[in-house]
């Protein structure tokens, strides 16, 4: 993985909330194509260096680049259209929606004229066969005319993954995509997640370190804001300070 080139960098990115440092000079170099886990303790920073690389924060020092390109400072929705897709701890469907619609108000974003005033969003074949696509992806098409709200738990973080595969994201930052999973859940989106892997480039803040090793390319772990370690997955695992302060001795 170390010849591919870098996609999204974070050059000692800090956050601070008064005399808080919640983010604290973390650089990382995500590669395209890569899957890279963060991991970390409770507290450790994780969902805030998301919220800053995604812009639902801003950074209070630091740098943030994209595609070469420094996007510091850039907002959530400038980024999501440069190719920056971000889900969150907690399914954001709608509910009341069925699992087509839901996936269809994702891709209508990158298809303008399905705005239009004259004629139905479900008339234009380009929205229609990119709803088709990520649904078949993401193991959804049995599901396509069901309510949201009615799916299983599994399903509805599936179909969170899907509302951004129909943005067509070059990085997907994926914030605790196994939350609340059953066992044959986090199997099924092991599986989900190994597919989607293979075109785009994943960064993934898991709790579950079955989840973790089976995916990752790479591993940062942040303990109190700050790098404790970053490299491949057995380097990691063996690192005597991240057994310490998180993997533990088994």
């Amino acid at each position: 993985m170390s010849d591919n080139p870098i996609l999204l960098e974070a050059r000692a990115l800090s956050k601070r909330f008064g005399s808080l440092a919640a983010v604290r000079d973390v650089s990382i170099a995500f590669l395209q194509g890569e899957v890279h886990a963060i991991i970390g303790p409770n507290g450790a920073g994780k969902t805030t260096f998301l919220n800053l690389v995604s812009g639902e924060l801003p950074a209070t020092s630091g740098a943030l680049y994209f595609n070469g390109e420094d996007v510091t400072g850039w907002t959530a929705d400038r980024l999501a259209r440069g190719g920056l897709g971000r889900s969150f701890q907690h399914s954001s469907v709608f509910e009341n929606l069925s699992v087509h619609e839901n996936v269809r108000l994702a891709a209508q974003t990158q298809f303008p004229q399905a705005f239009g005033l004259f004629l139905p969003a479900e008339r234009y074949a380009g929205v229609n066969r990119r709803v088709d696509e990520v649904l078949l992806d993401m193991a959804l098409a049995a599901s396509t005319a069901a309510r949201a709200g009615e799916i299983s738990h599994g399903e509805q973080r599936q179909l969170e993954i899907a509302m951004l595969l129909a943005i067509s994201p070059k990085v997907m930052l994926l914030d605790e995509p196994t939350s609340g999973m059953s066992r044959n859940e986090t199997l099924a989106m092991i599986e989900v997640l190994r597919r989607v892997s293979r075109q785009r480039t994943l960064v993934l803040v898991e709790h579950d370190m079955e989840v973790v090793f089976e995916l990752a390319d790479r591993i940062t772990v942040l303990v109190n804001g700050a790098v404790l370690a970053s490299g491949a997955p057995d380097k990691v695992r063996e690192d005597a300070a991240v057994r310490a302060a998180y993997l533990g001795p088994e």
